[in-house]
C-alpha cells in the first residue's frame, strides 16, 4: 500500500465515521420524538428520509472506496458491485429529492395567507408521506435500471475493452452506455429538482426578508441584525442550500468527468468520491446547528454509548 493510498484511506475512513455517528445521531433524535409524540412536526420526517438517504451515500460510497485505499481492490461480485451503485444512486437521488421537498414544504408554510400559495396550507402536511414514498418508488426504479447496464465486477469485465476502474468495481465507459441514457434517466431529474430547490430557497428568504421589514417598526434600534430571528432563519437557510448547491454540482461535475474519460485518473476517481460525500457529512451537522436542543441531545446520546460508566458515575 502507498503513502497516497493510505493518506485517502484515512480521509475516507474519517468522513465515513464522522457521517455515521452524525446521521445516526440525527436519526435517533427524530425516531425518539416520533416514539414519544414530543413535538413532532411535519418536516421531522422529511428530515428522517434525508438522513437515511445520506446514511446509504456515506455507507455505500465512504465504505467500499476506504477499503478499497487500505489494499483490499475488486472485492465485489457482479451482483455486488451493481447492488452497491444501485444504493449510491438511490441515496444520492433520495438526498437531492429530500432536500427539495424540504425545501419547497417550508417555502409552502411560511407564505402568508393572502400568497398564491395560501391554498397549499393545509394540504402540504398531508402529502408529505406521499411524495416521500414516489420520490422513492421513482430513483428505485430509474437505479435498477442503470446499474445493471453500467458496472461490473472484475471477473465480468474481460470483453469489454474500454472500462473505468472505480477501486472496488469496474464501470463501462460512455460508449457502452450511451450519454443520452444517463442524461435522461439520472442527471434531469436531479438536476429539475436542485433548480427546484434553488427557487424555492430564493422565494424563502424572499419571504423572510419582507417580512422582516414589515415588522422592523416593533424592534428596537438597538436590536443587531444577530439577534434578528428573521435574520437567523435567513442565514441558517443560505448555509443549508448554498452547501447543497454547491456540493451537488460539483460533484457531478467531477462524475461526468469519470463518466466521458476512459481510464479516469486515481486521482480524479477519489476526488469525486470524497466530494459526493461530503454534504451527506456535514448535512446532519448543519441542522443540529440551527437547533441547539437537537445538538444536547444528540451529544448526550453519542456520549452515553461511548462513556456509559462515566454517565452513570456523574
Amino acid at each position: 500500500m502507498s503513502y497516497r493510498d493510505l493518506i485517502v484511506g484515512i480521509i475516507f475512513l474519517s468522513q465515513t465515521v464522522v457521517g455515521i455517528v452524525g446521521n445516526f445521531s440525527l436519526l435517533y433524535h427524530y425516531l425518539f420524538l416520533y416514539h414519544t409524540e414530543c413535538r413532532v412536526r411535519s418536516t421531522h420526517l422529511i428530515l428522517r428520509h434525508l438522513t437515511i438517504a445520506n446514511s446509504l451515500v456515506i455507507v455505500s460510497k465512504g465504505v467500499p472506496h476506504t477499503v478499497a485505499s487500505f489494499g483490499l481492490k475488486h472485492f465485489f461480485n457482479e451482483f455486488g458491485c451493481k447492488l452497491l451503485f444501485c444504493v449510491q444512486r438511490v441515496g444520492r437521488g433520495m438526498s437531492v429529492g429530500s432536500t427539495c421537498l424540504l425545501t419547497v414544504f417550508q417555502t409552502i408554510m411560511i407564505s402568508p395567507m393572502n400568497s398564491c400559495l395560501k391554498e397549499f396550507k393545509v394540504k402540504a402536511p398531508k402529502y408529505i408521506g406521499f411524495s416521500i414514498s414516489l420520490c422513492w418508488i421513482q430513483f428505485m426504479f430509474v437505479n435498477l435500471v442503470f446499474p445493471l447496464l453500467y458496472v461490473f465486477s472484475n471477473r465480468s469485465m474481460k470483453n469489454f475493452t474500454k472500462k473505468g476502474d472505480l477501486g472496488y468495481c469496474l464501470a463501462v465507459d460512455h460508449e457502452t452506455v450511451t450519454v443520452s441514457v444517463y442524461a435522461v434517466l439520472i442527471v434531469f431529474p436531479e438536476a429539475s429538482l436542485c433548480g427546484l430547490t434553488i427557487g424555492a430557497s430564493s422565494s424563502m428568504v424572499f419571504l423572510l426578508h419582507r417580512h422582516k421589514q414589515r415588522v422592523q417598526h416593533i424592534h428596537s434600534t438597538n436590536v443587531t441584525p444577530r439577534s434578528s430571528a428573521e435574520s437567523r432563519a435567513t442565514q441558517s437557510i443560505l448555509v443549508l442550500v448554498s452547501t447543497f448547491v454547491s456540493f451537488y454540482f460539483l460533484s457531478s461535475a467531477f462524475h461526468v468527468c469519470v463518466a466521458l474519460l476512459c481510464n479516469s485518473s486515481w486521482w480524479l476517481v477519489n476526488t469525486a468520491a470524497m466530494i459526493s460525500v461530503c454534504f451527506p457529512t456535514v448535512c446532519p451537522f448543519l441542522l443540529m446547528g440551527r437547533n441547539s436542543v437537537i445538538s444536547r441531545l444528540c451529544f448526550a446520546w453519542i456520549t452515553n454509548i461511548t462513556f456509559p460508566n462515566l454517565i452513570r458515575n456523574m
